[in-house]
C-alpha cells in the first residue's frame, strides 16, 4: 500500500488505534473490506482514519478449518486507542472491556508497539465512506445487537415451555375422539415434520435489531380494487415503514447496514432484510416523486453495492435473472412511468446502461413482462368445468 507523504502524516497525528491482544496466529482479521491471517507479531492496526468502520475476526484450526465469522462496528474517534483481548476459551474476542489500567499503560507505550501495529489499508478508505456514509451513530446503535457483536452464525437456544407453540386442542382432541384411533394415526402420520423439531430462536441479546415491516400493505377499511392497489403499489407500507425512523434517510442507512452485514459480516439475517428493503424501493411508483431526495440516494446506493458485491458471492444476486434483476426492471418501469424531472430518470438510465454493461442484463422492452414476473391468469370458466 503506498500513501502520499501528506496523508501519512496527517494520518499518523489524528489516526486512530485499534489494539487486539493475544490474538492466536493465522486468525483471520479484517477491517472494512480487506482481511488477512494474523502473523505473531500482530498486536492491532494503527492510522485508522476517524468514522465508522467494522472489525471482523474468525478463528482458524491447526487444520485450516474456519470457524463462522464475528465483527462489531465501531465509530473511531480522532487519535482514539481502542483496546480488545481475544478469548481463548471461546475463539472469539472477549465482551467485557480492558481495565482502564491495562488501556493506560498501552497509550503511554504506545510507540513501543508500533512495529506490532499493521497500517490500515488506505486504499480502502474512500469506497468503505461509500458503503456506509448513511449510517448514523444513533441508527447503528438502534440496529447493532445488544452484545454488540454481528454474528454470522447466530447461537440458538430452546423456547420455555410457555412460548412453545401449540395446536388447537378442541379441534385436534374433539376430531380424534370422534373418530377413534385410527384416524389419530392417520392425524399424526399427516403432520408437518416442523412439529416435531425442536423450537428454537436466537439467544437473547445475539440478533440484529432490525426494523420491523408492517404486516398489512394497506389502510384499514379499504375496498378490494383498493386493496389490489396497494398491491401493484407500496407506496402506502412504504411511508409506513418509514415511520419507524427518525429522518427517511435513516432507511438507506439500514440498507447500507444490511449489506455491509452480508457481505463482510456473511450475516444471512442480515441478506434477507437486505432484499425486502431492496424490494420495497423497486415496487413504489406513487413514493418515487414524493421522495425524489432519498430515491437519487438509492440509485446511488444501489449501484455503488451491486458493484462492490463478488461475482462468487452470493450467486443469487449477481445471476442472470435473478431477485436484484428482476426488481431493477420493476424500478426501471417505474421511473418511466413517473413524472418525476428528468433529471432523475437520466440517473436511472445511466445506472440501467452500467448493470447492462457489467452484468449483460437485458432491461429492454419495460412494458412488457418477464415470464418469471407475469401474473397467473386462470380461465375461471375452465376452472369450474373441473369434476370435484
Amino acid at each position: 500500500m503506498e500513501i502520499d507523504q501528506p496523508t501519512a502524516q496527517r494520518l499518523f497525528r489524528e489516526g486512530a488505534f485499534l489494539i487486539f491482544l493475544d490474538v492466536p496466529e493465522g486468525t483471520e482479521f479484517g477491517i472494512d473490506l480487506k482481511s488477512w491471517n494474523t502473523g505473531q507479531k500482530f498486536r492491532g492496526v494503527k492510522m485508522i482514519p476517524p468514522g465508522l468502520h467494522f472489525i471482523f475476526y474468525s478463528s482458524v484450526s491447526n487444520t485450516g478449518d474456519v470457524a463462522p465469522r464475528n465483527g462489531f462496528f465501531h465509530h473511531f474517534k480522532k487519535n482514539e486507542i481502542l483496546v480488545k483481548r481475544w478469548d481463548k476459551l471461546n475463539e472469539g474476542m472477549h465482551l467485557e472491556s480492558v481495565s482502564e489500567s491495562e488501556v493506560i499503560g498501552l497509550k503511554e507505550n504506545i510507540r513501543a508497539l508500533d512495529q506490532f501495529l499493521g497500517p490500515y489499508p488506505y486504499n480502502i478508505w474512500e469506497k468503505w465512506k461509500a458503503l456506509s456514509t448513511d449510517i448514523s451513530e444513533g441508527l447503528l446503535k438502534r440496529l447493532i445487537p445488544l452484545s454488540g457483536e454481528v454474528r454470522s452464525a447466530l447461537e440458538l437456544e430452546p423456547c420455555t415451555d410457555a412460548n412453545r407453540p401449540r395446536g388447537n386442542k378442541s379441534n385436534s382432541e374433539s376430531n380424534t375422539e370422534a373418530s377413534g384411533p385410527s384416524s389419530a394415526k392417520k392425524s399424526r402420520s399427516s403432520s408437518s415434520e416442523e412439529d416435531f423439531l425442536p423450537d428454537l430462536k436466537p439467544k437473547k441479546g445475539t440478533e440484529l435489531r432490525l426494523t420491523v415491516f408492517p404486516t398489512q400493505p394497506y389502510p384499514d377499511g379499504s375496498t378490494p380494487s383498493q386493496i389490489t392497489q396497494h398491491f401493484l403499489d407500496s407506496t402506502y407500507l412504504f411511508e409506513q415503514l418509514l415511520r419507524c425512523y427518525k429522518e427517511p434517510r435513516d432507511i438507506l442507512g439500514e440498507l447500507e447496514f444490511c449489506y455491509i452485514c452480508f457481505l463482510v459480516g456473511h450475516s444471512l439475517e442480515a441478506f434477507e432484510q437486505w432484499k425486502k428493503i431492496f424490494s420495497i424501493f423497486c415496487s413504489c411508483e406513487n413514493a418515487i416523486k414524493k421522495y425524489r431526495r432519498v430515491y437519487d440516494l438509492f440509485l446511488s446506493v444501489t449501484e455503488l453495492q451491486i458493484q462492490e458485491t463478488p461475482a462468487d458471492f452470493l450467486v443469487d444476486i449477481v445471476a442472470n435473472k435473478n431477485f436484484v434483476y428482476v426488481k431493477l426492471r420493476e424500478l426501471f418501469r417505474a421511473m418511466k412511468s413517473s413524472d418525476v424531472d428528468g433529471k432523475l430518470k437520466c440517473k436511472a438510465s445511466r445506472l440501467k446502461i452500467n448493470m447492462t454493461n457489467l452484468y449483460q442484463w437485458d432491461f429492454s422492452h419495460l412494458e412488457s413482462e418477464d415470464e418469471d414476473e407475469a401474473p397467473v391468469v386462470v380461465d375461471l370458466d375452465e376452472l369450474n368445468e373441473i369434476p370435484n
